[in-house]
């Protein structure tokens, strides 16, 4: 089964705490750059369609997804690499500050016809490249399942109504979303999580996650809704968590057509949060985006099982 993920790469420069004496350290970055990633070292066929630029962070993180085994196809030509000054409290939690410009012209898709196509965060909501992914989603959803994970960045979001506005259509054009409850409480100010994921289904997927950090995460279809709590964990930095987490779920659900995802069984749902979450235990216990291979997952999944 093949992968097809649209979206940004960033450079993450990830700012040592205050007093610490450590250097800042720069990792390859950027939530859809992160979910091929995860996916290519979960030994997915995975193809990313992005923009890099001919800069030393571009060409950091080019190495480092064809590394893993990710197909890079660069698109138009950005003058720098988008980056992300990163900055981490006490708790390994992470804040951003932006400099981004996301230009993806629009085109035919790569070649080959992938089985599921993954969007999200900054690409799939800043002009004028949002315009391109949503274009590449949709002519392909005839044919591949699509999942989609805002990855709030408030800064970058603009206007709230407009903001919200652009996020719905791309939850309607999905049939698996997830969201974490900060993602939400942003959007939806004093609602609970619960209920958005509801209301998003009523906009067309078959399947919502939301994680909540070290309190774990939940899933609803339109049968069940099925809570999970997050594996015990002492915590580096928080940085690709929620990304590890959708590689992992993308991976388990490999192969599901639309139907299938609908139709996912209560024990179905609990053991896929539950692997989820084991592989956003691997990433926050060390620095930077670096998702679990398909061994270290299986040996997490298991330790986890046992506590």
């Amino acid at each position: 089964m093949s992968f097809l993920v649209i979206g940004e790469c960033v450079a993450d420069i990830v700012r040592a705490p205050e007093g610490s004496g450590a250097a800042d350290r720069v990792h390859p970055g950027g939530s859809p750059a992160n979910v091929a990633y995860g996916l290519a070292r979960l030994g997915r066929d995975v193809t990313l369609l992005t923009q890099l630029a001919d800069d030393p962070a571009g060409r950091l993180i080019g190495a480092h997804l064809k590394d893993a085994g990710v197909r890079v196809e660069s698109r138009g030509r950005p003058e720098r690499t988008p980056s992300a000054v990163v900055g981490l409290d006490a708790q390994g939690r992470a804040t951003y500050a932006f400099d981004i410009a996301w230009t993806l012209e629009a085109g035919e898709p790569p070649a080959g016809a992938p089985a599921h196509v993954h969007i999200g965060s900054i690409a799939a909501v800043t002009a004028p490249g949002a315009a391109a992914v949503l274009a590449g989603a949709e002519r392909l959803r005839d044919r591949a399942t699509v999942s989609y994970d805002p990855n709030v960045r408030p800064e970058l979001m603009g206007e709230h109504g407009p903001a919200v506005a652009r996020v719905e259509r791309c939850v309607a054009l999905a049939d698996l979303v997830k969201a974490s409850d900060e993602d939400l409480a942003w959007l939806y100010p004093g609602e609970e999580p619960e209920a958005v994921a509801a209301r998003w289904l009523d906009l067309g997927p078959a399947v919502v996650l939301v994680t909540r950090g070290a309190a774990g995460s939940f899933a609803v279809t339109r049968h069940h809704t099925v809570a999970a709590g997050a594996p015990p964990v002492d915590v580096v930095d928080t940085v690709g968590a929620g990304d590890s987490f959708m590689s992992a779920v993308l991976d388990a659900l490999a192969g599901r057509d639309r139907a299938a995802l609908g139709a996912l069984a209560a024990g179905e749902l609990a053991e896929l949060l539950a692997r989820a979450g084991a592989a956003a235990a691997v990433t926050v216990s060390r620095a930077g985006a670096r998702p679990p291979d398909r061994a270290e997952l299986d040996a997490a999944r298991r330790a986890h099982a046992r506590t």
